[in-house]
């Protein structure tokens, strides 16, 4: 069912549609989701109907994710995870447990006939609890990109670990690593890990600690390459200053951000992701 695009620019009403036609499941990126706890509409009323939320494209604060499953508590929440270039869905979690304001979300365990392989920059199996690329291997596998041979041959290579027969896998370019439970976790973008005043730093461990703030809605961080700054996008009820004041008491002094900017809104691309390439315009 195709719900109308404008709708998600009023969380009440895109509620109140999805009440007046019964849903019972839906499978939406994060920002549609977060954009109906974050902006009061549960306040108001909740989608009475669903039973099935699923999820994807995007880290879900748990803030936000946890307003959802108070005022859903009998609904599945289930995390999805692939990209185009597998077919789609790759992994899945069904949440069965509580989680905590820093933790993150599994993607889980993979779907069948595809494998998930960690490999570290020397393309090799990292150790336990080190962050590696998610390389996908498998039948869902795509044939590569049209017309695009350079990039087809940068990404789907012969997998490092078969020195036996011809096997392509795809490197996503997403870095995750496995918890205690044995769940993937996805830790965030190749592209959004930098080096900073002489460490390596995740972007999105940043981000992670930003929404955890009581007042911020949604936070985006990006690093700016030319001026080598760190920057904070958020939209929410809090100066700058009360956000960097903030982050100084939960993250090392080389994480705070250089610069902390409010927006209005943020930004999304035509999928209803957070447009980080639009974001670059506001600096």
């Amino acid at each position: 069912y195709l719900i109308p695009k404008s709708l998600f620019m009023f969380p009440l009403q895109l509620v109140e549609y999805l009440n007046e036609h019964k849903f019972n499941t839906i499978c939406w990126v994060v920002s549609a989701l977060t954009m109906i706890s974050a902006l009061g509409a549960f306040e108001k009323d909740v989608p009475r109907y669903l039973h099935t939320i699923a999820f994807g494209s995007e880290v879900f604060p748990i803030k936000q994710f946890n307003l959802w499953r108070k005022h859903k508590p009998e609904a599945r929440f289930v995390n999805l995870y692939g990209p185009t270039e597998a077919t789609g869905m790759s992994c899945y979690y069904e949440v069965n447990r509580e989680f905590q304001l820093d933790d993150v979300i599994p993607i889980g365990r993979p779907f069948k006939n595809t494998e998930i392989i960690l490999l570290d920059e020397d393309k090799k199996i990292p150790n336990k609890g080190e962050v590696g690329e998610i390389c996908i291997r498998g039948t869902s596998l795509t044939l590569g990109y049209y017309k695009n041979f350079e990039k087809t041959n940068e990404v789907f290579i012969q997998n490092p670990l078969n020195d036996r027969y011809p096997e392509l896998i795809y490197c996503t370019g997403d870095l995750g690593k496995y918890n205690e439970e044995g769940e993937l976790v996805f830790v965030s973008r190749k592209d959004n890990q930098i080096k900073h005043m002489g460490h390596r730093i995740e972007l999105g461990e940043i981000e992670i600690v930003a929404n955890m703030m009581k007042n911020i809605q949604t936070a985006c961080c990006l690093f700016d390459n030319v001026k080598k700054k760190i920057i904070l996008f958020y939209v929410g009820d809090v100066t700058s200053a009360e956000v960097a004041n903030y982050l100084k008491e939960k993250l090392p002094r080389y994480m705070v951000p250089n610069v902390i900017r409010a927006l209005d809104k943020m930004p999304l691309t035509a999928n209803g992701k957070i447009d980080r390439v639009g974001l670059k315009e506001y600096k």
